[in-house]
């Protein structure tokens, strides 16, 4: 008798609601512990748990996530992804990243920051690496009061949302 391989259930997204703040809060502190992300508080998820895009498996379960953040009227971060350690590596991510990209699209930001230890996986998705000090928003929002300020040895990391609209514009354009 052949073994058939079990294949888990694409994940859907929503919005977060405050019921899925313990779940992202634990994905956050679990991954921090690794030295793969910057730890969250409670308090703060709570209050902006409807920024957070969370992809959620067939029994219910928050499995990942991810925040989009404004940081100014033009610029928006990501913020806070995490995919659950038995979903790694099935494109969970990349789906809520694209996820965050169209809604940061929607809300008329022109570009999208994200602060990454691995940069490659980011590279991946038209993210480039610029220094720091190209986004002064994230500065003075978030890294400034942060205990590891000046030694959190994460990439600062851009992609501009500007050609993508430009593209579905011409492609709208070509189909009318």
């Amino acid at each position: 008798m052949k073994k058939q391989k079990s294949r888990a259930q694409a994940p859907t997204l929503r919005t977060a609601v405050r019921g899925d703040v313990k779940r992202i809060h634990e994905l956050i502190r679990q991954h921090a512990q690794e030295g793969r992300l910057l730890p969250r508080e409670l308090n703060e998820l709570n209050v902006h748990a409807d920024r957070f895009v969370v992809a959620v498996d067939g029994r219910g379960s928050v499995v990942a996530c991810g925040e989009l953040a404004p940081l100014s009227h033009s610029l928006a971060e990501i913020r806070s992804l995490v995919v659950s350690e038995k979903r790694r590596g099935a494109g969970v991510g990349r789906t809520v990243v694209d996820e965050l990209r169209r809604r940061a699209q929607a809300h008329g930001y022109d570009e999208l920051c994200v602060f990454a230890h691995q940069p490659g996986y980011f590279a991946q998705m038209g993210f480039s690496i610029v220094p720091h000090t190209w986004l002064p928003e994230k500065i003075a929002v978030n890294c400034r009061t942060c205990a590891l300020f000046r030694s959190c040895g994460q990439y600062a990391m851009v992609a501009d949302l500007e050609p993508m609209r430009d593209r579905r514009a011409a492609e709208h354009a070509l189909h009318v």
